[in-house]
């Protein structure tokens, strides 16, 4: 299989770095509008670079899109008229007008996804796993500022893991409200969905990298750590004790035996795995969309 990457970026590296690793692939494409970028990420994997976007469609079975967030609608266009399957970077467009247009300009049956890197974070198959009526839910996503974010505010960049975990494994189908905070890098959210309540917060301007799952359901109580893919249960004892007047809870704690993987190889092996008529690719464009849709909530809501 050939694949080729739209963009030389930091996440077109990525995907570049993993696909040449993985064995399906036979070759991999580079191309991007600084031809320089482009040469140097092809030669440090020993991939083979395209002098434009036409001749990389031409000969290519899939491509990863890469570039920067505001010409998504474009490329994917693009690509989505040349009749090759492609996976698009969170978040799938701009803003939600041009995700709905380009979820309109797909040709039915083309294989086509959103690179929601945490869906295949084995943390969050786990706590999936895991619950089952959720009476609260936390989610922190803090980051340094980084100059290589243009045209996004932290919602799209950074808080729209968080909601695609909770609109689409936590609690998919599920209609909510919503109340938010904050400014275009440092956003808090409530949602309301039903007897639980959802508070997700993310920023651009922390010393500190977070990347932390935190859910309260009757009897058990879930940690996660995104990063070091690391997952503790709390569940309740059968009693309680005290010593000396004093109140005594001793929780059985838990530490899940997590398979640790790289998020963006799952992901990547799941996309071709799609393009060769394997199971279906699990983050459609119409999630993406909809995720795009709640993240405009959010925002208006500020």
């Amino acid at each position: 299989m050939r694949v080729g990457v739209i963009g030389a970026g930091v996440m077109g590296k990525n995907h570049v770095r993993v696909l040449s690793e993985l064995r399906s692939v036979d070759e991999v494409l580079v191309c991007d509008l600084n031809r320089d970028a482009a040469v140097q990420t092809a030669a440090d994997v020993g991939a083979t670079v395209a002098p434009t976007l036409e001749g990389l469609l031409d000969g290519v079975d899939a491509v990863s899109i890469c570039v920067p967030t505001p010409h998504h609608l474009a490329v994917a266009e693009r690509v989505a008229s040349a009749g090759v399957p492609m996976l698009v970077e969170k978040p799938v467009c701009a803003s939600l007008a041009e995700g709905e247009r380009l979820l309109e300009s797909v040709p039915r049956g083309l294989v086509a996804g959103v690179g929601q890197i945490e869906r295949f974070n084995p943390v969050v198959g786990e706590v999936a796993r895991l619950v089952s009526h959720p009476l609260y839910v936390e989610m922190k996503r803090h980051n340094p500022a980084s100059s290589r974010i243009e045209g996004t505010s932290v919602v799209e960049d950074l808080m729209i893991h968080d909601i695609d975990i909770l609109a689409n494994v936590l609690f998919p189908g599920v209609s909510c409200r919503i109340s938010a905070a904050g400014d275009s890098d440092i956003c808090s959210a409530l949602f309301t969905m039903g007897a639980c309540h959802a508070h997700i917060s993310a920023s651009r301007r922390s010393s500190k990298k977070i990347r932390s799952l935190y859910i309260e359901e009757e009897g058990l109580t879930i940690e996660g750590d995104f990063m070091t893919q690391e997952v503790y249960v709390y569940r309740k004892p059968d009693r309680y004790s005290s010593n000396g007047g004093r109140y005594v809870q001793e929780n059985i704690i838990e530490k899940l035996l997590v398979n640790r993987v790289e998020p963006l190889r799952v992901e990547l092996q799941a996309f071709l795995a799609a393009v060769s008529g394997g199971p279906a690719f699990p983050v459609t464009l119409a999630e993406g969309v909809e995720n795009l849709r709640i993240a405009d909530a959010i925002r208006a809501a500020l």
